[in-house]
């Protein structure tokens, strides 16, 4: 099967919106993880790489931009379990607020339910108004 330019410039388009989410998700958790040039990545080789994303998660970068995620299993198992929590949490606050028709949650009580520091999520809105992003 050929695949056109326009496919695998869509295909990359979209692994890099994912990339950018997962990194967005990771710094609301509190991860803070190691970014690393590829360029920097290559003279480490695969195995400074690896021994790095033991102690924390490191994000492979090209011009500034995520491109790859290295991580243990053990913190993509939790980060995964925490993703499943937090699904659950949105849903079960969405079933509350069709049941309730019209009941408002507050910033805090969102983030309590999901598990998500809500003075970070502001910290974060500030550095994102300030930037334009």
């Amino acid at each position: 099967m050929l695949v056109t330019a326009t496919e695998r410039r869509d295909t990359n388009s979209n692994l890099n919106r994912l990339l950018q989410v997962y990194v967005f998700i990771a710094s609301l958790a509190g991860m803070k993880p190691l970014r690393m040039p590829v360029a920097t990545a290559s003279r480490k080789g695969i195995s400074g790489v690896v021994t790095a994303a033991d102690e924390q998660r490191v994000v492979l970068t090209s011009h500034g931009r995520p491109v790859a995620v290295v991580d243990s299993a053990e913190r993509l198992d939790e980060s995964a379990r925490l993703i499943r929590e937090a699904s659950l949490a949105v849903l079960d606050a969405a079933a509350d607020l069709v049941s309730a028709r019209g009941k408002k949650f507050s910033l805090d009580e969102v983030c309590t339910r999901v598990g998500v520091d809500a003075g970070r999520v502001r910290e974060l809105a500030a550095e994102r108004s300030a930037t334009g992003r």
